[in-house]
């Protein structure tokens, strides 16, 4: 397993909760050299990818490319992995901006209705799995016993439980003030 720092997982929890995964903007203290050598290690160990930014939609960019052009940074699969969330799919690669359907790509569309989507399931022994399990427990959880559970830093248990099982699972997280425990989260038993 990767070893992150606390900027790192930051960077990849906020990625996680965003369109596309894209990992801009950085945290604010985050800036000048330090951005470039954070953001370059990440690079190289393959938890972020440099890819053309896509000016239309008002992607951010990361650096200018030249020609007008400019690339952003967007979480790759083994950076979501390396926060313990699972990539939504993981054969998916992700797709330039700049690269637009050809015309024999178009008229082989299928005209048939698409099939739904199957349900997701986190893999055993993970630790999104992990706190699957300790939030359907009939006592719930706090952040700090998650925190000590998957040795995870606060920010990355919120950022789990707001992206993956929310956004990506479709689960519904709710939480409450416990006397003496303090905020709650549970999920509901399935």
């Amino acid at each position: 397993m990767t070893q992150l720092s606390d900027t790192q997982a930051l960077i990849l929890s906020a990625a996680a909760q965003r369109a596309e995964r894209i990992a801009l903007p950085l945290p604010e203290s985050l800036r000048g050299g330090a951005a470039a050598k954070v953001v370059g290690a990440m690079i190289a160990k393959g938890l972020l990818q440099e890819v053309d930014a896509d000016l239309r939609k008002g992607e951010p960019i990361w650096r200018e490319t030249g020609d007008g052009h400019g690339a952003t940074l967007v979480a790759t699969d083994a950076g979501l992995a390396a926060i313990g969330i699972e990539p939504e799919d993981a054969n998916t690669a992700l797709v330039c901006a700049t690269d637009a359907p050809t015309e024999e790509a178009a008229t082989d569309a299928p005209t048939e209705p698409a099939a739904a989507p199957k349900a997701r399931r986190p893999r055993e022994g993970t630790k999104q799995a992990t706190l699957i399990a300790m939030l359907r427990a009939p006592d719930g959880a706090t952040i700090e016993e998650i925190m000590a559970a998957t040795e995870w830093l606060g920010h990355t248990v919120r950022g789990a439980m707001a992206g993956a099982l929310k956004k990506k699972l479709g689960l519904e997280v709710t939480s409450e003030k416990v006397e003496g425990r303090g905020r709650v989260y549970r999920l509901p038993a399935s």
